[in-house]
């Protein structure tokens, strides 16, 4: 039993770690949002989730942000490491819960969905009333600004309504897509071995 609970802690705590090194692979897509940088660090938290359950997503994600402050710090006031909480939350739990409910190809598509969307929810949620009123109170910003700069990016930005449509919602849907794509495609190869470890 202890040997099993340190496995399945060394599994989480190795997930959360590849999840931390994966936020230094990003890149930004400066036609959608010339703030938010794309990554897919949620990949460990989503595969390590299917295998751990709902407490083993919990914790890769919390290793991830608790990595992530220890050798980066924080350049928010912690708004932005608190946003990728939230985010993380509402996508990988919905998807995980689900799946351990319906564990067939089906319920994943389905559970990813239902994260997808309450992430790109909650994305709206985050930005509108937490990101970027920290940034305007920490760097002396404005709406005014923000938009300003979006809509040398993409035209169709002219005000916050447009902000969330063409910039905040796109970006995170193509973000979280692309994650559960790749999931979909390679979580049978990884958990074959370690759900076997894991048993032994």
């Amino acid at each position: 039993m202890k040997n099993t609970q340190l496995r399945r802690l060394t599994v989480a705590g190795l997930f959360g770690a590849i999840a931390f090194v994966l936020m230094f692979f990003s890149f930004s897509i400066p036609v959608i949002s010339p703030f938010a940088e794309f990554d897919i660090s949620a990949l460990p938290e989503l595969i390590g989730g299917f295998i751990l359950g709902p407490t083993g997503a919990v914790a890769i994600i919390g290793v991830k942000l608790l990595l992530k402050l220890l050798f980066q710090g924080s350049s928010s006031m912690l708004t932005g490491e608190i946003q990728n909480l939230i985010l993380s939350m509402s996508y990988v739990l919905p998807a995980v819960i689900y799946y351990q409910r319906h564990k067939t190809k089906k319920g994943a598509v389905i559970g990813l969905t239902l994260g997808t969307v309450i992430s790109v929810i909650m994305s709206v949620i985050t930005n509108l009333y937490l990101i970027f009123p920290a940034y305007i109170k920490l760097y002396g910003m404005s709406w005014d600004g923000i938009i300003e700069m979006c809509a040398k990016a993409s035209p169709w930005i002219t005000s916050i309504p447009t902000f969330v449509a063409f910039s905040v919602i796109p970006f995170n849907v193509i973000s979280r897509v692309v994650s559960s794509i790749i999931a979909m495609l390679v979580y049978k190869k990884i958990s074959v071995p370690l759900k076997k470890m894991l048993a032994d």
